[in-house]
């Protein structure tokens, strides 16, 4: 049983979403129906599966994701958006997918197949690591960036600073494939941590602030909007 939520002030794409759910056969579905962020967040259920719409009034879906992922780091959002560019929505709430408007029955099927392929709670991928203080396995989604430091790579991880003897682009080639880019020579960035982008820097979710030099600007620019939208190859 897959629990979603549906949450969308226009009760007309609200009830064209749910009638596209009962249409979906690979798993059985409980559907919740909210009309505001605010409702959402009241009710207070966990959900596997929550299908946001961007433009509400009131909260709108960027700060209702933000308070779902105060309490909630597992969920699986999928945004339902007027936008094709979705740099703009890369705040901190790490969302599965991206789905354009008017919304398309193979396109939300798709999304809730690899959802359940990945597993409904699983997030990043267990890796191995050969540090300077001993082998460790770290989940890629806890590495927010590694950085280029007096002739060694400091790995950051959400918990802890670890030290590692490589060269920072056998890093970044082989950290690719696990969702990483490079915005400027001695970093490579975890993109489940962006937050946003200002300019020529970015901001990670713990607070950091990573430099994006201008000749990286576009491409890597380029990988976290591919990365947003759903398009980016998942490992296995």
């Amino acid at each position: 049983m897959i629990k979603i939520a549906v949450c969308d002030d226009d009760e007309r794409a609200l009830q064209r979403t749910l009638e596209i759910l009962q249409n979906y056969k690979n798993a059985q579905i409980s559907a919740d129906a909210y009309t505001s962020g605010e409702a959402l967040l009241a009710a207070g259920i966990k959900y596997d599966v929550l299908l946001l719409d961007i433009d509400m009034e009131g909260l709108n879906g960027i700060e209702t994701a933000r308070r779902v992922r105060e309490t909630d780091r597992e969920v699986k959002l999928i945004y339902i958006t007027n936008y094709s560019d979705y740099t703009i929505f890369a705040f901190a709430v790490h969302a599965f997918a991206y789905l354009l408007k008017p919304l398309k029955e193979e396109e939300l099927f798709s999304q809730l197949d690899e959802a359940r392929r990945y597993g409904i709670s699983a997030a990043g991928q267990e890796l191995e690591f050969s540090f300077r203080e001993g082998i460790v396995r770290v989940n890629s989604s806890q590495i927010l960036y590694f950085e280029y430091l007096g002739r060694q790579v400091l790995c950051h991880t959400a918990l802890q600073l670890w030290h590692l003897k490589r060269k920072i682009n056998e890093v970044a080639q082989e950290m690719r494939p696990y969702g990483f880019a490079v915005p400027h020579k001695s970093f490579v960035v975890n993109l489940y941590a962006v937050q946003c982008i200002h300019g020529y820097e970015i901001l990670l979710t713990d607070g950091s602030r990573i430099p994006l030099s201008q000749k990286k600007s576009v491409a890597f620019r380029g990988e976290l909007n591919e990365y947003l939208a759903g398009e980016r190859g998942r490992s296995t």
